[in-house]
């Protein structure tokens, strides 16, 4: 008997909490960890000139994804996804899909999570404080918005894992 993989779309402004939620729930599902960062950044040290990066990096992780779904692998897929056209790509791969928006809600703390974080991708950037604030992020309506601020990753992780049952 097979089951439907999932798709987890994980969004959130830096410093959310994504990648370590990302990485705990992958490896809890068994689940491919297809982070748009680590893909952007290859891209970059690629040398190939690509224009668009961002984009890029959402196209290849939306291909990535699609090909472990295909083979029934579920997929935790680990991005800003700030605007609809980026949600949307990740619908239409189509299946069962649970999106969740993280938040921290108290600003004290989400700053010092954004000013205190090490790159753990060679050559890749941390945001500053300001462009993380200064982000647009379009509505997502179909989002479970999970709060990460004063909770330890292990209930963020509960709670995301309830919204996959």
């Amino acid at each position: 008997m097979t089951t439907t993989p999932l798709l987890v779309v994980l969004g959130g402004l830096p410093g959310t909490g994504k990648t370590t939620l990302a990485r705990a729930l992958a490896t809890r599902l068994g689940a491919s960890h297809v982070r748009i960062d680590t893909i952007e950044q290859a891209l970059l040290r690629s040398s190939l000139g690509i224009d668009r990066v961002a984009e890029a990096g959402y196209a290849v992780g939306m291909a990535v994804a699609a090909d472990d779904l295909r083979v029934g692998r579920s997929v935790v897929a680990d991005a800003v996804n700030a605007v609809d056209e980026a949600r949307a790509g990740w619908r239409a791969l189509g299946g069962r899909t649970v999106e969740a928006w993280l938040t921290c809600s108290d600003a004290v703390e989400h700053r010092r999570r954004v000013e205190h974080r090490v790159a753990d991708i060679p050559g890749h950037r941390q945001p500053t404080w300001d462009e993380v604030v200064a982000t647009a992020v379009d509505p997502w309506p179909g989002a479970t918005v999970v709060e990460t601020a004063g909770r330890p990753a292990s209930a963020v992780l509960d709670l995301v894992l309830a919204l996959c049952r």
